[in-house]
């Protein structure tokens, strides 16, 4: 069998409302079957999802297989395509017409990088509003080192699956991924194009779906699903740590990349559900070494301290009660005048609690 040049990756999981119009936009990128072929992952959906795919017949090939998750989905759907671009599509969001050939072009004429980025349609379900999120500028994306690590991480948005199209090599170098990240796996596959370097355009090119079955997309007062997604947040960027040491990036730029979205998940699980009083050290520790390089002598020793010695003689939850009640009232103020500023040099990165 020929390789198709394309190959279209559809993940899917009780999406009968929405595949029809997936696979539609796909069918309407005007590649023929000779150039495009679809690949479509159903994780198990209990719902009619399946049959709506089947009515494609053999232009779209199915993969059916039993409910694991993202990265199990992204798993069998890599080893039953044969493209050398692949083209990421979740199955409650659809491509802008025209999509594919932007992308793929982009590709031919920038051998250099890796994966091709774009904006994108933000679509809310419940009042049809439509959204534009574009960069402002076309740029390429890598992190290689920390000052192109801080230049990539505003444009990591418009890496969503919808809007991520990869060489197969990307996929080769980190397939199979960890199936225990049952949700977020795609945080793996965007920080491996970021790594091996992407150019993200301008142009919005596909409509992501916000609905209420969202899977991110989280009602902040159900505590047992957002204990459930910072769970899977720590999860994947420990797991999305170690594969980019393995891919040769730096490990200042993985830090930087992923502390953020890794120690708040860390903070808001000790916030909310406790834990033990080490951890919690160790939080506020690898939150002050990502926030600062070169902190001055006085918040140093306050961090380690006062802080520190915080985190070990408090609770956590007790801990991070006193850090709001700190931050609100902003009581840094106070701190800098008995311990000096904050840093000797420039932050990395800003530290929003002062704390």
């Amino acid at each position: 069998m020929s390789k198709a040049l394309v190959t279209a990756l559809v993940d899917t999981y009780n999406h009968e409302k929405y595949i029809e119009q997936a696979l539609i936009s796909v069918l309407e990128q005007g590649l023929s079957a000779a150039e495009l072929e679809i690949v479509v992952v159903d994780d198990g959906s209990t719902d009619g999802t399946a049959s709506v795919v089947e009515k494609f017949g053999l232009r779209v090939k199915l993969v059916r297989k039993k409910n694991g998750g993202q990265a199990s989905a992204f798993n069998a759907g890599f080893a039953a395509s044969c493209g050398q671009i692949v083209a990421i599509l979740d199955g409650d969001d659809w491509w802008a017409k025209g999509k594919l050939t932007t992308v793929v072009e982009a590709l031919e004429k920038n051998p250099e990088v890796s994966a091709i980025g774009h904006g994108y349609y933000e679509f809310h379900e419940k009042t049809k509003e439509r959204k534009v999120r574009a960069p402002a500028a076309r740029q390429v994306i890598n992190l290689a080192t920390a000052e192109s690590t801080q230049a990539a991480i505003p444009a990591w948005r418009f890496l969503l699956m919808g809007a991520l199209t990869v060489r197969r090599k990307v996929l080769q170098r980190i397939m199979p991924l960890a199936e225990e990240m049952v949700f977020m796996a795609d945080t793996a596959i965007q920080a491996a194009a970021m790594a091996m370097g992407t150019l993200v355009l301008e142009e919005p090119l596909f409509y992501y779906r916000y609905h209420a079955q969202n899977l991110y997309a989280i009602e902040p007062k159900n505590a047992e699903r957002l204990r459930r997604k910072y769970e899977m947040t720590e999860l994947v960027h420990a797991h999305v740590y170690r594969m980019l040491i393995e891919l040769g990036v730096p490990s200042e730029s993985a830090s930087m990349l992923l502390s953020g979205t890794w120690l708040d998940a860390k903070r808001w699980r000790l916030h909310t559900f406790g834990g033990s009083r080490l951890e919690a050290f160790q939080t506020e520790m690898e939150a002050f070494h990502a926030s600062f390089k070169n902190p001055s002598a006085g918040y140093r020793l306050f961090k380690y301290l006062i802080v520190g010695a915080a985190t070990l003689l408090l609770p956590p939850q007790h801990f991070y009660k006193l850090r709001d009640w700190y931050a609100e009232r902003q009581l840094g103020r106070y701190r800098r005048q008995l311990f000096g500023d904050d840093v000797t040099a420039p932050r990395l990165r800003e530290d929003s609690s002062e704390k």
